[in-house]
């Protein structure tokens, strides 16, 4: 469940009167694609920033990326048209995923990652994707997973400006984009 924002524009970060124990009571709030896309696609300029996130998610799929979750923020995630009166420039997310079995070797995976700045370099996944995109391995050691995590839901779990503490939400990687590009394509030819 996506909750609704709050005054300042932002998810919440847990669910007011909720059960602390509640896990879907706190961000990250866990949904599909579909209902996010379905939640955020009011706009023209968000339903651009939506297929750039489907062809990045099938672009890290056709290098063999296809599990784990992906957390999704930013201002695309907020009330940006009320709170900043203008529509979010791209959505900021991170994919967390094991690395494909291709590339179980470190030098191989880095090799893959120097080759691929579209898929692993954030400023060119903007470019290209108008994602913000960020990559943690799941393979990695534990104390570099945690570290990782931690770092993001750091920074995640706040706006940059105001430090206002916010919710940010989860989506599977596992699922395909079908629907989601289904839906995105109904909104182009209804507009046309």
């Amino acid at each position: 469940m996506i909750p609704n924002h709050t005054h300042e524009g932002v998810l919440p970060p847990f669910i007011p009167g909720s059960s602390p124990s509640d896990l879907g009571a706190v961000a990250p709030y866990r949904t599909d694609l579909a209902s996010f896309a379905e939640r955020f696609a009011g706009t023209e300029e968000r339903k651009a920033i939506l297929r750039g996130l489907v062809a990045y998610r099938a672009a890290l799929r056709a290098v063999g990326i296809a599990s784990g979750f992906q957390w999704l923020d930013g201002s695309f995630v907020e009330d940006c048209e009320a709170i900043r009166e203008r529509a979010p420039n791209d959505i900021d997310l991170i994919t967390f995923s094991f690395r494909p079995k291709a590339y179980a070797d470190t030098t191989v995976w880095r090799e893959l990652v120097h080759s691929r700045p579209d898929l692993f370099d954030p400023e060119a996944t903007k470019d290209i994707y108008k994602c913000d995109a960020y990559f943690v391995d799941l393979g990695a050691h534990p104390i570099h997973v945690v570290a990782q995590t931690t770092y993001w839901f750091g920074l995640f779990s706040h706006q940059r400006d105001t430090y206002l503490w916010k919710g940010m939400i989860e989506v599977p990687f596992t699922e395909n984009d079908n629907d989601v590009e289904s839906l995105l394509m109904q909104e182009v030819c209804n507009a046309s």
